[in-house]
C-alpha cells in the first residue's frame, strides 16, 4: 500500500504559514489604478482610508504604511533574510547601505539582514493611463545563530538570470535550490543558510497548463520537509492523494518521493523546501533571534544606531519614474536593465 504523500493541509491568508527554515511567505497581489505625477493613486481615492496603515484591501488594492506612494517606507530587519519574487509590477528599494534599486517583473531581490539594515519598499505606480497591478511574494528565510550578526548583504537576481524549466503545459521558475538537469540558479548570498551545503533550500514556482503533468523530484536531504503553495488556478493533483488541493491550500509533502503534480483546469503552485535549522526562535516584529535577550539587544541596538542611519533624503525614496530596471550596490557597483518602466 502506498502511503499518501500530502502530509498536512492549511488554508492560505494574506501570510501564509511556513516551516523552519522559512518564517513566513506574504502574498501581495493589489490591483492599483493609474498614477499621478507623484506615482501614487489620485487623491480622492485614499479618502477614508487609514494611510499609514492601509491593510483593508478596499477596492483591490492597499496603500499599506506608505501615504503618497503605496509601499513600506523604512524599517528594521535583524537576524534574517527577505527574499522578494515580483510578478508584476516594480518595487523602488533603498537602504541604510546606500544600496537602491528599481526591480521587479520576474526579479528576485534578497537580502540578508543579519546584524542589522533598514531598508524601504515602495511601489510606485508608472502609468499614468491605465492600472499599475503588483504581485510579490515576500519569503523570510531564517539564520542560523552562528550567523545572525553577519553583515548585511544586498543581492540582486535579474529575470533573464533565473533559470526557467519549460515542458509540455509547465514552467517551473528556479529561484534557489538546483532542480535535476535545469540550470543552476543564481549563487544566494555568501552567508545566506541557502549556501549551506546541506540546507537543501529549495524555492520553485511551478505553472501547469490545464491538462499539465509534472513529476517533482524528490529531495535531496532525508530531513528536507516541502511545502506546496495552491495560490492561483482551481486546483492541484497529486498522485496517491485522495482528492485535490484547491486553491488558498498549502500542504505539507513527503519530500523522499517523486510526486506527480497534475490540474485539469491550470494552477500555480510555489514550492518551499529546506532542512529544519532546528535552533529556537526568538522574534518580535521585524527582529528574529535565538533567545528574548537577544532580541532586546536588537531593539537597544537600532535605537542607538540606527543600524547606520538612513542616507536618504525622503523618508519614502522612489526613483524618477523614466528610471528603467537597475541595482546600485553599497560599493558603488551599478547594474542596469535596458527595459522601459511601464
Amino acid at each position: 500500500m502506498i502511503e499518501d504523500p500530502v502530509l498536512q493541509t492549511v488554508e492560505l491568508g494574506p501570510q501564509w504559514p511556513t516551516i523552519d527554515p522559512f518564517l513566513f511567505c506574504a502574498h501581495h497581489d493589489d490591483a492599483y489604478p493609474a498614477g499621478t505625477a507623484d506615482l501614487g493613486p489620485d487623491p480622492a481615492l485614499l479618502e477614508g482610508r487609514d494611510l499609514g496603515m492601509d491593510f483593508e484591501g478596499r477596492d483591490g488594492w492597499r496603500m499599506y504604511h506608505g501615504q503618497t506612494v503605496p509601499g513600506f517606507p523604512p524599517h528594521p530587519h535583524r537576524g534574517f533574510e527577505t527574499v522578494t519574487y515580483v510578478r508584476k509590477g516594480l518595487i523602488d528599494h533603498a537602504d541604510s547601505l546606500g544600496a537602491a534599486a528599481r526591480f521587479g517583473r520576474g526579479d528576485v531581490q534578497w537580502l540578508t539582514a543579519g546584524k542589522g539594515i533598514q531598508h524601504s519598499e515602495m511601489f510606485p505606480l508608472l502609468d499614468a493611463e491605465g492600472p499599475n497591478p503588483l504581485e510579490l511574494f515576500q519569503i523570510w528565510l531564517n539564520l542560523p545563530s552562528a550567523d545572525k550578526m553577519v553583515d548585511a548583504h544586498f543581492t540582486m537576481f535579474w529575470d533573464d538570470q533565473i533559470p526557467r524549466v519549460r515542458a509540455d503545459g509547465v514552467e517551473v521558475t528556479v529561484i534557489a535550490g538546483r532542480l535535476d538537469d535545469a540550470d543552476a540558479p543564481p549563487a544566494p548570498p555568501p552567508a545566506s543558510y541557502a549556501s549551506h551545503a546541506d540546507a537543501d533550500v529549495a524555492i520553485w514556482h511551478v505553472v501547469l497548463e490545464p491538462g499539465a503533468t509534472w513529476t517533482l523530484p524528490k529531495a535531496a536531504g532525508r530531513e528536507t520537509v516541502r511545502t506546496l503553495y495552491v495560490f492561483d488556478g482551481t486546483a492541484l493533483r497529486v498522485a496517491g492523494h485522495d482528492g485535490d488541493l484547491g486553491r488558498d491550500t498549502g500542504a505539507v509533502v513527503d519530500s523522499q518521493v517523486d510526486l506527480e503534480l497534475s490540474s485539469p483546469e491550470g494552477v500555480e503552485v510555489l514550492v518551499l523546501q529546506g532542512r529544519p535549522i532546528g535552533e529556537p526562535v526568538a522574534r518580535y516584529g521585524p527582529f528574529v533571534m535565538t533567545t528574548k535577550a537577544q532580541i532586546q539587544e536588537a531593539f537597544d541596538d537600532y535605537q542607538r544606531t540606527r543600524f547606520g542611519g538612513w542616507p536618504w533624503a525622503d523618508e519614502d525614496p522612489v526613483h524618477p519614474a523614466e528610471q528603467p530596471r537597475f541595482a546600485r550596490h553599497a560599493d558603488g557597483r551599478v547594474e542596469e536593465r535596458q527595459t522601459t518602466p511601464t
